[in-house]
């Protein structure tokens, strides 16, 4: 089977990262989710931001944790990239897009942050409020079994970067692997969630190795790579 294709940050090589544009031209290029990584604000919003700090996406600069909604509202995150001015998007705003559109969203709440547990403990009240198939991500073990307490049916996944063990612990559904992970261990790959492959011979990879979801950032031409790739005795 091919990979699902997650829009990593949106289709995030066209647009500016984390905006509706980028999340609204992933969807019009047929990606199958979407991807995130979210921050808590000072006042306890959920916002979309990769970033320790807004200084790198952002006309401004400022720390997510220290500032509150309304005052990220005064920056712009579009025009960084040469894009449209932009307003920080809210997890809000992107829980109401992917279900208007029946899409799987990918969440990962990043870490070690100011405020704990507290980021895992607000997306799981959020949800709740939402009908839409999510997917919550961590680089931290302790975010992710916190979060299937809170949310047990709601399916995680571990991400991983400098190692790759061969077990999982039994709170996480999915192994996250980077792809540079995924070239180091030959024999593995089957079933996992794999950040970030663009390049041709990645996205080769990841379907030789038989990866259920394929972020990227380059939702069209990485659906390009894999229908190139298909046999005629593949589906």
């Amino acid at each position: 089977m091919s990979p699902e294709v997650v829009a990593h940050r949106g289709a995030s090589t066209r647009r500016p990262e984390h905006t509706l544009a980028a999340y609204e031209l992933a969807l019009r290029q047929g990606a199958d989710g979407l991807e995130c990584d979210v921050r808590l604000t000072k006042d306890g919003h959920l916002v979309c931001l990769h970033d320790r700090t807004i200084d790198r996406t952002s006309g401004g600069s400022g720390v997510v944790s220290a500032m509150t909604l309304d005052e990220l509202r005064r920056h712009d995150f579009g025009s960084w990239h040469g894009g449209e001015p932009a307003e920080v998007l809210t997890l809000e705003a992107l829980l109401g897009l992917a279900a208007d559109h029946g899409t799987r969203l990918f969440i990962e709440t990043k870490h070690p942050v100011r405020y704990g547990s507290l980021v895992e403990r607000t997306l799981a009240g959020q949800l709740d409020r939402h009908r839409v198939d999510v997917v919550m991500m961590s680089f931290s073990v302790f975010a992710v079994h916190r979060f299937k307490k809170l949310k047990p049916e709601v399916p995680t996944v571990l991400l991983y970067d400098r190692l790759w063990p061969k077990t999982r612990p039994r709170f996480a559904d999915y192994a996250g692997p980077g792809v540079h992970l995924l070239r180091r261990h030959p024999d593995r790959g089957q079933g996992v969630y794999t950040w970030t492959a663009d390049a041709p011979a990645d996205i080769a990879l990841c379907r030789e190795r038989g990866v259920r979801f394929l972020a990227t950032n380059n939702p069209d031409e990485t659906r390009g790579h894999l229908a190139d790739n298909l046999t005629p005795d593949q589906p």
